[in-house]
């Protein structure tokens, strides 16, 4: 089966054929695949509508099925915010940089007890015949007042989880994806694929 990944976001695509890559008969393509494929715009509704769009949008345009997500950190001390602005928190086009210096900004003075906050993931499966399904993964953390680790994308610099004593940007892939939102929206997925299509894990990638 072939499955196309909807996303050009380099550290997301590797993260989701890292966790993916023990389904024996299962091939990834990336959307750099279709470069016909146009870009789909962003609503602010809500993750999972912005997940299922577009999961089938792209289904639809490329004929294969495919997965997209849509994950975003949400602080406490800022009302869930920036939630689905995430990508976008500094700016349109703000970089990760701009958005953690952003971040930082509002969480000044805040105290260590209040800076608890969550990363969010929400995958959409969808089908060219418009079928549509979610998965959904939560990691729980605390925002640190300056940034650590040199590893991961986005605000995993920023993002502190108490049982390892590490931000997300300190740990390795593997031990990223074994506790972060998207690692565990992931094993849901790949129970899903293994539910509906059958599939079984190659003995080789063990």
């Amino acid at each position: 089966m072939k499955l196309v990944v909807a996303t050009r976001n380099k550290g997301k695509l590797r993260e989701i054929e890292n966790e993916l890559s023990g389904l024996k008969g299962l091939e990834f393509i990336p959307l750099s695949g279709f470069p016909e494929t146009p870009e789909l715009e962003e609503t602010v509704i809500s993750f999972t509508e912005n997940a299922g769009r577009k999961a089938g949008f792209v289904a639809k345009a490329t004929g294969l099925s495919a997965v997209a997500d849509d994950s975003g950190l949400e602080v406490d001390a800022l009302h869930g915010r920036p939630g689905v602005l995430s990508a976008r928190f500094a700016g349109e086009h703000a970089s990760d940089d701009e958005n953690n210096r952003r971040l930082l900004q509002e969480m000044q003075g805040v105290p260590e007890p209040e800076r608890t906050a969550r990363f969010r993931c929400v995958i959409a499966l969808a089908d060219p015949e418009g079928g549509l399904e979610f998965v959904e993964g939560v990691c729980d953390g605390v925002i640190l007042t300056e940034p650590r680790g040199t590893h991961g994308f986005g605000y995993d610099p920023l993002f502190y989880y108490p049982r390892l004593k590490l931000t997300f940007a300190e740990m390795n892939l593997n031990t990223k994806l074994s506790v972060s939102h998207r690692g565990r929206a992931l094993q849901n997925l790949k129970q899903l694929l293994m539910k509906r299509f059958n599939f079984v894990p190659d003995e080789n990638m063990a």
